[in-house]
């Protein structure tokens, strides 16, 4: 499967590299000269963009000016020969090239074209722009994320960027078994707001449910008591009761068997959640315990528990090890740098991470030689032309 990729930044990139690490073959249209706009983000190695290493490996570069006449010629060309298109401009940008879905479904109808912005192609916003920050706070995640009363505080990653890619990716996948079955291609429309909305599940059924829009909740569960992080000797330990099983072994376990009747339902309210933690973790000896002593005291009775990792424990843990879910990729300027691996295991079909992200151009005259058999002086020619 062919993708052509003329997305930048995070959400478009981050879609395309999970469709190359599942097998497709993505060719990455950049502009002349400049590319992909992260390639100025760091941090850097060697004088290499690692933020955009991180979301385009795997991928090839080719640079095309999509502004000439020229450059729009062969866009078209490789477009015969690709499956997808995905894009994540400003709503109407395509449409003032002449590049737009409409105009190219009519010779290319088998066509998937996917299209990831910040409010989708619809609606009062939709030609607005927007970044990951941006979205958090129309969309309310930061007004449920910190501690109680604290100032707001934007999500450690950029959550709508991914949960965009996520589901433009999802959505290719069921184009490309619709065409499959019937020929036909369609426009696969995703915004970054629908996405962040989509995947705020309880807190939009609380509203609801109350007519009071939730608050911030710090380290804990806003449904299940205890579900959260306490303060241990050595830092924190997260406990994740789940269900009055648990919960009553946990209570034998710390000596509280007179607690074990408060059911789940009962523990959730704020009041009684505060009355039951204060029984439970108020015991200075408690307190005393290191995290790895909670983890293993409640790991030998079946209570769920883990440690709040910093990242040089994340990316060492053995299971993220044993996961394969950091990698190595060899780059001609960075040399060996570790990313993320495929978080998708397929047992007949397994993902790859198999090439570093692209330098930029590096593939023009590859594609363009290769894939629509130009002659080396003809590629020579659109370069002096300021085409490619």
């Amino acid at each position: 499967m062919k993708v052509l990729d003329l997305t930048r930044v995070l959400a478009g990139p981050y879609a395309t590299m999970l469709l190359g690490d599942l097998g497709a073959e993505v060719i990455k249209i950049e502009q002349p000269g400049t590319g992909d706009e992260s390639r100025n983000f760091g941090p850097f190695k060697n004088g290499f963009s690692l933020y955009f290493m991180s979301v385009n490996r795997g991928k090839q570069s080719v640079t095309l000016n999509l502004k000439t006449e020229r450059g729009q010629a062969i866009f078209k060309q490789l477009l015969k020969q690709t499956d997808v298109l995905v894009e994540n401009f400003r709503p109407g940008t395509m449409k003032k090239l002449g590049l737009d879905y409409d105009s190219l479904k009519v010779e290319h109808p088998s066509l998937i074209y996917a299209a990831c912005s910040g409010f989708g192609q619809t609606g009062p916003y939709a030609e607005q722009g927007a970044y990951d920050m941006i979205i958090q706070g129309i969309g309310g995640i930061i007004s449920i994320t910190g501690e109680p009363g604290g100032p707001p505080v934007r999500v450690g990653t950029s959550i709508s960027d991914i949960t965009a890619a996520l589901f433009t990716t999802i959505g290719v996948l069921s184009a490309l078994h619709h065409r499959n079955q019937t020929g036909s291609g369609q426009f696969v429309d995703v915004a970054m707001l629908d996405s962040l909305v989509a995947v705020l599940e309880n807190a939009v059924v609380r509203y609801f449910a109350t007519g009071e829009p939730p608050k911030p909740l710090g380290a804990r569960h806003p449904a299940i008591t205890p579900f959260e992080a306490f303060v241990s000797a050595d830092g924190h330990v997260i406990i994740a009761i789940g269900n009055d099983t648990l919960w009553a072994k946990f209570c034998e376990h710390v000596d509280r068997q007179e607690l074990i009747q408060i059911s789940g339902s009962e523990r959730t309210p704020i009041e009684r959640r505060t009355i039951v933690n204060c029984f439970l973790f108020s015991r200075r000896s408690w307190r005393q315990r290191k995290t790895d002593d909670w983890i293993d005291a409640l790991g030998a009775i079946g209570v769920p528990c883990g440690p709040i990792n910093a990242m040089d424990k994340v990316v060492s843990h053995p299971q993220v090890q044993a996961r394969e879910m950091i990698t190595r990729v060899a780059h001609h300027i960075t040399g060996e740098v570790e990313v993320p691996g495929v978080p998708i295991k397929l047992s007949e079909t397994p993902g790859n991470v198999d090439a570093p992200a692209p330098s930029l151009g590096e593939h023009t005259d590859k594609v363009l030689t290769g894939l629509l058999g130009m002659h080396p002086d003809e590629v020579e020619q659109l370069r002096r032309h300021g085409v490619i």
